[in-house]
């Protein structure tokens, strides 16, 4: 979602503006500091992925367009948080469903890249491996310092986001270093099993989604099952 499409705030009767708070008590200026920030990172962080892919294709190394290519699939949940921020039930449905849909492809990406480096095996490149591996660190620690005035906030979506990229600081430091440490092992099955750990969390992640929408779809069904019940009680009982 836009910043320009944010609902504009109510006025007060002396003309003033009086603060828009949503159910969780975020306030126009807030959200809308939140969306900016949350497709700046977006932009920011494609920014890095055309770089990355760019200098893989001049260089030709497949491995480090394949992590270049991974960048984008960040761009992409990202984008989805501040399109869905601040609207209704439905369109958080389908973010979700968008959501498990890019790990998915995120999934079959990884496998098919093992694939083609167990076919045409790559060669150990320390320098861009390293690259890749620091520029990981580096973003992860630049979207915690932009999302840092954010760590209050107690809007879900809001906190989801800052808790997630809190822990990615550590996790992607330890990711990065494994995976690095695997890439240039002497011998490739390190990196293979890295490989497939990957794959398995992105359909790990596309699975729980996939459950969690089930569930909630079972559970108002049966609410409205309920509902109708009652209504059609009451509705004989007169």
């Amino acid at each position: 979602m836009s910043a320009a499409s944010l609902p504009q705030a109510p006025e007060d009767m002396d003309g003033r503006d009086k603060p828009d708070h949503d159910g969780q008590g975020v306030n126009r200026k807030t959200a809308r500091a939140y969306t900016l920030t949350i497709w700046g990172i977006a932009l920011g962080i494609l920014i890095q992925a055309v770089a990355t892919v760019v200098w893989a294709l001049a260089i030709g190394n497949a491995q480090l367009f394949k992590d270049g290519v991974d960048w984008v699939y960040d761009v992409a949940l990202y984008g989805i948080a501040a399109i869905v921020f601040g609207r209704d039930t439905r369109i958080e449905r389908l973010a979700a469903v968008a959501i498990g849909a890019v790990m998915a492809v995120a999934g079959l990406h990884t496998l098919y890249d093992l694939w083609d480096k167990i076919v045409r095996p790559r060669p150990i490149e320390v320098w861009t491996l390293g690259f890749a591996a620091a520029s990981a660190i580096v973003i992860a620690f630049l979207v915690v310092a932009v999302l840092w005035r954010f760590r209050r906030e107690q809007n879900p979506v809001i906190k989801a986001t800052w808790l997630s990229s809190r822990n990615d600081t550590i996790s992607t430091t330890g990711f990065a270093l494994v995976g690095l440490a695997a890439r240039v092992a002497p011998v490739r099955w390190p990196e293979y099993l890295f490989d497939l750990v990957v794959a398995g969390i992105c359909f790990q992640a596309t699975w729980a989604i996939w459950r969690s929408l089930r569930r909630s779809a079972n559970s108002e069904a049966s609410q409205s099952g309920l509902r109708n019940k009652a209504q059609t009680d009451a509705t004989g009982g007169l």
